[in-house]
């Protein structure tokens, strides 16, 4: 049975990239992690990348004395300091040849620096102008990694926008462990309520005013994304969203825990207590591993999805796959009514298709999702 899952430099954030990103922290961290972290006191710093040092606003004199090494990930400092090891660096928006996408980014709010990347696949539109289905994307990375603006996520949303013909809006929500949870839950919130804010064509983006069909929108995302866009379809049940009709939701291994095993997962304690860390870490105050916003089955809200279809995509060596099976299950025995299908990658493991896009079961996958959206 595979056990990737377990461990913060194991599968649930996706493969490291060689260039660094160092950010300096507004406030305190939270006080927990992989166990029960408690982080340094300190003064407040403002947020700055480490190669701008002579900004006068950052300190030059940063503390080399780690606090807790999450290698290849992040590390912390004992100053403070958080540096991202992985998928931190910045493709600017551009209009790819090859795939015929055009990007732009999109400030949702400026006092929390809320943004998103806009993806429109131009060259059919410019062909044929028509309204398109609407993709909202949410980037995984065990809520602590990864960006729409990194080449990871862009090339990825890039590609799928281009094969299923649809504009997507890739979310930047707040990332622990400096915004602890549930702080990219409501961001990812805010995003969605933005994204609805265009349904009669008088939003502040054009692409969505002139492009978007609020009949056909889709929810996805991995891992942790796959988690959040699971409780963005839940929350439009339970608090609806005016002009937006839900058809789908796209999870793709999502990051799903809880208290008890289910089916083969692993009985290992230390296994289990680290798998339960890296939620703890990334949100301090969660009440464990059967809070809803980690565990479905504890959820009494499930049946609320709004969205008639559900794909679940899990690996079958991936340490999650027996959650996104589970999760399956659920999905049917509640009230929710809808349908759901779950498709696996044999001898694969988690986020494989993002780590090897070109790769046979990773192109696979592609069309399964491609033809979930295009039904």
């Amino acid at each position: 049975m595979a056990t990737c899952f377990y461990g913060l430099s194991m599968s649930l954030c996706p493969k490291p990239k060689t260039q660094t990103f160092t950010l300096n922290l507004h406030s305190n961290p939270p006080s927990s992690s992989l166990t029960r972290l408690s982080f340094p006191r300190r003064k407040p710093f403002i947020i700055t990348r480490s190669q701008t040092s002579s900004s006068p606003a950052m300190d030059t004199n940063p503390s080399t004395e780690v606090y807790k090494d999450f290698s290849p990930f992040l590390k912390i400092y004992k100053d403070g300091r958080i540096e991202r090891l992985a998928n931190t660096d910045l493709v600017p928006t551009s209009f790819d040849p090859q795939t015929g996408v055009e990007t732009k980014d999109a400030v949702i709010s400026e006092e929390t620096g809320l943004t998103v990347r806009l993806y429109i696949p131009k060259a059919k539109i410019t062909e044929n102008p028509t309204k398109l289905p609407l993709l909202v994307y949410y980037h995984g990375g065990g809520f602590c990694m990864g960006s729409p603006f990194c080449a990871y996520y862009n090339s990825y949303v890039t590609s799928l926008v281009a094969k299923a013909n649809v504009i997507a809006v890739s979310v930047a929500y707040r990332k622990a462990p400096e915004n602890p949870l549930p702080i990219g839950f409501e961001d990812s919130w805010a995003a969605l309520k933005w994204v609805g804010s265009h349904f009669e064509g008088k939003g502040p983006d054009e692409w969505l005013n002139t492009y978007a069909d609020f009949g056909r929108v889709f929810l996805g995302g991995d891992s942790a994304g796959a988690n959040i866009a699971h409780h963005m379809g839940l929350r439009i049940g339970y608090e609806g969203l005016v002009g937006v009709k839900l058809n789908g939701v796209v999870l793709v291994h999502p990051y799903f825990w809880g208290s008890e095993p289910v089916g083969d997962e692993s009985t290992v304690a230390e296994n289990r207590a680290m798998a339960e860390a890296i939620w703890r870490f990334a949100f301090p105050t969660t009440s464990g591993a059967d809070d809803p916003l980690i565990n479905p089955g504890k959820d009494p809200k499930l049946g609320k999805l709004t969205a008639e279809r559900v794909l679940v995509c899990v690996a079958e060596k991936d340490g999650l796959v027996h959650r996104g099976r589970h999760y399956s299950e659920m999905l049917k025995k509640s009230e929710w009514g809808g349908s759901v299908e779950v498709v696996e990658s044999k001898e694969e493991d988690h986020v494989f298709h993002l780590n090897n896009p070109t790769a046979d079961n990773a192109v696979a996958l592609m069309k399964e999702i491609v033809s979930f959206i295009n039904a």
